[in-house]
């Protein structure tokens, strides 16, 4: 019963805070600041479950306002990337909890290399530039494949893929101590890989960046 009500409080939180932030202009939408309010709001209160209904609500307002500050950095560094990079092929994708920058194979990498080119170098020095404007988040970089090859051939040429962005990232200043490295190989398909078309979509890199504050 006791977390009945906490979560019942919680989500009346949530929702006074959305209220609040609503913007006139965009009423069936919520802005990124406003996502991440919810998304705190709705942990806090989780945790304040399970104690009372003063905990509750208190952790939801706590949650809320983490979250939405985490939102608007999102939004802010989304920006700044978008006017910073002139690559269209580059797709930055804000989720709310964590932005992430798609790269695909065209713009870094010749066939079957793990090595960067030249475009794809500088578009990388550039997301470092980024990265370093905003300091207080941890960085996955995500290799994939499509399903030509081996299992083994493609898992080993995602995780080199990955590990080659992630050097440049810290060739370009940012922490090592922040970036992870993975290779998904064939695993999580965007696209058919039937076509070509759907296989090109599905040879990228993402770098997932998640605020830690």
């Amino acid at each position: 019963m006791k977390t009945r009500i906490s979560l019942l409080l919680a989500s009346a939180g949530v929702i006074a805070i959305s209220a609040c932030t609503t913007d006139p202009n965009q009423p069936q939408q919520m802005s990124r600041t406003q996502q991440g309010a919810v998304a705190g709001a709705v942990v806090g209160g989780l945790l304040g479950a399970g104690e009372s209904r003063t905990r509750a609500v208190q952790g939801a307002i706590v949650g809320a306002a983490a979250g939405a500050v985490g939102g608007s950095i999102l939004d802010q560094q989304q920006r700044a990337l978008q006017q910073s990079l002139n690559n269209p092929s580059i797709q930055i994708v804000n989720h709310g909890t964590h932005l992430s920058v798609v790269m695909p194979e065209s713009t870094l990498f010749a066939t079957s290399s793990a090595a960067v080119g030249p475009q794809g170098q500088n578009d990388l020095y550039t997301i470092a530039r980024n990265l370093n404007q905003y300091p207080n988040s941890r960085i996955q970089v995500v290799g994939h494949t499509d399903s030509t090859g081996s299992v083994a051939y493609n898992q080993d040429l995602s995780e080199r893929r990955a590990r080659s962005v992630a050097g440049i990232l810290t060739a370009g200043g940012v922490s090592q101590a922040r970036i992870t490295t993975v290779g998904r190989a064939a695993t999580q398909p965007v696209a058919s890989n039937d076509t070509a078309a759907g296989r090109a979509q599905n040879r990228r890199v993402e770098i997932l960046i998640t605020p830690t504050n």
